[in-house]
């Protein structure tokens, strides 16, 4: 039992972190400007702190669940955090990537954005309470950071096939890093928008 609790942290967190988002994107964008070594860095110490993340995201997960604005406060924190990094994104696509890069620079960058996360919260509010509720994940703590290490795992190895895509992508179409930059920026600004429209829906057609 407890190594299906591993291998269904690792599934489920593999999936969760297939849809683009911040962390994807800007592993991306690592990858492509400083070279796999520093992106295998940071998805390293991201992939640990995601270990943390899920654990207390899971506990709370069902108060989450309970709270009526919770979702509204996360869709405009991933607005601004979409329109930041968009603004910072497109505001450097035109430097050239720097010779070298330090490897404490990226463990600190993937640890920083472990904390960083917020659109996983949704996505183990809706995954957390079902398993839990269904009772696919055994009760107390031990069974609890099982999962949130067959979590981390799970995001190392998604991350780690985006790492390797973006780096195919780049040599199958020689795309330039401002190209991708501008890309990624754009993706920012989608996403940005996305939550915006998602806010003004809620707002207007929703309550009437």
């Amino acid at each position: 039992m407890i190594f299906l609790t591993f291998i269904l942290g690792l599934v489920a967190n593999f999936i969760g972190y297939i849809p683009p988002g911040n962390i994807n994107l800007t592993l991306t964008q690592i990858t492509i400007n400083r070279g796999m070594r520093q992106a295998l860095r940071f998805i390293t110490a991201f992939s640990c702190v995601e270990f943390f993340f899920t654990l207390f995201i899971m506990q709370a997960a069902q108060w989450l669940a309970g709270q009526p604005r919770v979702g509204t406060i996360i869709d405009w924190v991933m607005i601004f955090l979409f329109s930041i990094m968009g603004t910072i994104t497109w505001l450097n696509r035109n430097k050239p990537p720097k010779p070298k890069y330090s490897d404490r620079e990226s463990i600190r960058y993937g640890i920083i954005m472990g904390f960083i996360n917020p659109m996983q919260v949704p996505f183990w509010m809706i995954a957390g309470t079902y398993l839990l509720a269904h009772e696919w994940i055994l009760p107390g703590l031990f069974a609890l950071c099982i999962f949130s290490l067959g979590s981390a795992c799970g995001s190392f190895l998604c991350l780690y096939a985006y790492a390797h895509f973006a780096k195919y992508i780049q040599s199958k179409f020689a795309l330039s890093t401002q190209i991708i930059n501008k890309s990624i920026a754009a993706l920012f600004f989608v996403l940005a928008l996305y939550h915006i429209g998602k806010q003004v829906y809620l707002i207007f057609f929703k309550v009437h």
